[in-house]
């Protein structure tokens, strides 16, 4: 249950709350109080948004995970908001105390060092936290490593799955790849040079002749977008080590076959011996992926137990 927040001194305003944007400078009003997550450049620092800049400009503490990657940020847009650490290290240490300066009624901008907070980033503790505390949670969404991979790498998007990084030790790395197999989706995940080439012939040798994309340095001087399967990307990869960072990007799985009507039938019989029509039907549909109406009416010819006998109708069937 969140706690009501009893009235707290303002935190003294700083004497100048701006930034600078193509050689203006713009005065922001004090960002309101509470916890403000804000998505920053994944490599560009021309990404940013008016939103963002406005967020970092008029913030009281911006919390981040290395403060000298968030300085030539802050440097760039002529912005002078403190800075403090938060991350996995000092987070369990850190996060009370920013919890009190919320409590003190303080603007807090949580940010990553690339991209959008929480997405492999430390952060969500701290959210939890705040939320539980009664404050007030913000995002202001920007960019994405995950999201601008997908939309390079020339894969179905309907439907992803973002497994982050993968265990940097193989045996723990095939257990996930298996486990990653099952999921009908596009699988987007991170990775390091120095263990690319690994990790592409696992998921080679897990996933098969899928398409995929190795992304790196996305937005930056030197993006890179190499296509191909899976198997071609891990031998191209094979003795080099690409440098920056990496976003792999790899295409659903085939559609299943389809059972013969032999296979089906050895399904259906098998299934009707032990339970019920309706039971049966709903059990072969969900493991041959075929209509249920199409199950029923087989089941049916087959005359291993009819309709009267186990008290289902066709409407109950469907």
């Amino acid at each position: 249950m969140s706690r009501p927040q009893t009235a707290a001194p303002a935190p003294e305003d700083r004497s100048e709350r701006s930034y600078v944007l193509g050689g203006r400078n713009t005065v922001v009003e004090r960002l309101k109080p509470g916890l403000h997550i804000v998505a920053t450049p994944i490599g560009n620092l021309g990404d940013i948004t008016l939103r963002a800049l406005a967020a970092l400009a008029g913030a009281d503490l911006i919390a981040c995970e290395d403060t000298r990657v968030t300085r030539k940020l802050l440097e760039r847009y002529g912005i002078r908001t403190p800075l403090t650490p938060y991350h996995d290290h000092n987070a369990a240490e850190t996060r009370p105390k920013l919890l009190r300066r919320l409590g003190e009624g303080a603007a807090i901008v949580l940010v990553s060092d690339a991209g959008t907070p929480l997405v492999s980033d430390p952060g969500y503790k701290l959210v939890r936290a705040a939320q539980d505390a009664g404050h007030s949670v913000t995002a202001l969404p920007g960019p994405s490593a995950v999201l601008a991979a997908l939309a390079v790498a020339g894969l179905p998007t309907d439907q992803f799955f973002f497994a982050g990084f993968l265990p940097p030790k193989q045996a723990a790395r095939r257990t996930r790849i298996a486990e990653l197999a099952r999921i009908p989706a596009t699988l987007v995940m991170f990775e390091t040079g120095p263990r690319v080439a690994a990790t592409l012939a696992d998921l080679a040798a897990g996933l098969g002749e899928r398409n995929a994309a190795l992304c790196r340095e996305l937005t930056k001087l030197h993006e890179e977008v190499r296509r191909g399967d899976l198997k071609a990307l891990a031998e191209s990869y094979a003795t080099e080590e690409p440098r920056g960072e990496i976003v792999l990007v790899i295409g659903p799985p085939p559609p299943a076959e389809q059972p013969s009507a032999e296979e089906t039938d050895k399904l259906l019989r098998s299934a009707l011996s032990r339970t019920s029509l309706k039971a049966a039907v709903a059990e072969v549909a969900a493991a041959t992926g075929l209509p249920r109406r199409q199950i029923y009416q087989r089941a049916l010819s087959l005359g291993k137990e009819a309709s009267g006998e186990t008290g289902e109708t066709s409407d109950a069937a469907r």
